[in-house]
């Protein structure tokens, strides 16, 4: 049973009209020609004391990275972290939040990339830089040393990313997904009885950004849609997901499907949590956090 600050959300996310875009693709893809135009900050917000940190963008793919690294320590360990948004929208203070407070209790240096976003950004280009950037560190720290975490939309690029590297050889040692898109076709019948629910996304929006950020390839690219590609070989899965968020059969298909194949999986799934619960200020945000530090530290 959610707990009481957990069931204030879904009302509240519809007060504040967290689903108009995705219930209207026109408004999605106006809020997309607006952001071209007018592009959002994507720095880290002030008051982030417990971290240190630096940007590079020398490191092959021209776009801006950040690397976020606990004060006064010497990093243990190595991440890399995807922020998600729907392929469209730009890093939120919620993912800085989310990263500077992994960094502070784990003690793990996390690289954040600000990848070109939807429609100039898309799968064939992000993907394969993303596993670029995380095969780097694993080939300097070593593979039981670099983690692979995205939420969202993050999440399904983290994963596409972390079957490229298993295909080079060179798999991350575990990877965390919170709310992952894995199935971007959103066939999957179980959506049908989630959807009514879900008081932040919907297909119609959906279907919209998936359209921008796959560009020529097809849904079922295991590029775009990780769901559809072998899982056999990847390390360890950590995954979050909530009862009340169309990305939540998926999952359930994911950690189905990644055990099968021999794959580790931890799964939480939290009764009448929203999408990316684990961003958020309530108990079970909270729970998912310290869980990933553990994982992190792990």
């Amino acid at each position: 049973m959610p707990s009481s600050a957990s069931r204030l959300l879904p009302p509240l996310f519809r007060l504040l009209g967290f689903r108009r875009e995705f219930d209207h693709p026109e408004a999605l893809l106006e809020g997309v020609r607006e952001r071209l135009l007018r592009p959002v900050p994507y720095g880290p917000p002030r008051g982030l004391r417990s971290v240190r940190i630096e940007r590079d963008v020398e490191h092959g793919t021209g776009w801006p990275v950040y690397r976020v690294l606990p004060r006064n320590r010497t990093p243990t360990g190595a991440a890399v972290y995807v922020h998600g948004g729907a392929w469209v929208n730009q890093i939120h203070p919620l993912h800085w939040r989310l990263v500077a407070g992994l960094a502070a209790r784990s003690g793990a240096a996390i690289t954040v990339p600000i990848y070109p976003l939807a429609p100039i950004g898309t799968a064939a280009v992000v993907v394969p830089a993303v596993a670029d950037l995380v095969g780097g560190l694993v080939l300097r720290h070593g593979a039981g040393q670099v983690t692979v975490l995205g939420d969202s939309a993050g999440g399904q690029i983290a994963l596409s990313a972390a079957l490229l590297l298993r295909d080079r050889g060179v798999p991350p040692h575990r990877t965390v997904l919170i709310s992952p898109a894995l199935d971007l076709t959103l066939a999957n019948p179980g959506i049908d009885l989630v959807e009514p629910t879900d008081p932040w996304l919907a297909r119609p929006g959906t279907h919209a950004a998936i359209d921008l950020w796959r560009g020529d390839l097809p849904r079922t690219d295991p590029v775009v849609s990780p769901l559809f590609g072998d899982l056999a070989g990847l390390g360890p899965l950590t995954v979050f997901s909530g009862t009340r968020d169309i990305t939540s059969p998926d999952t359930r298909l994911l950690v189905e499907r990644a055990r099968a194949a021999g794959v580790h999986v931890d799964h939480h799934e939290e009764e009448g949590l929203v999408h990316v619960h684990a961003l958020l200020p309530v108990p079970e945000g909270r729970r998912a956090r310290r869980l990933i530090v553990d994982v992190l530290t792990g």
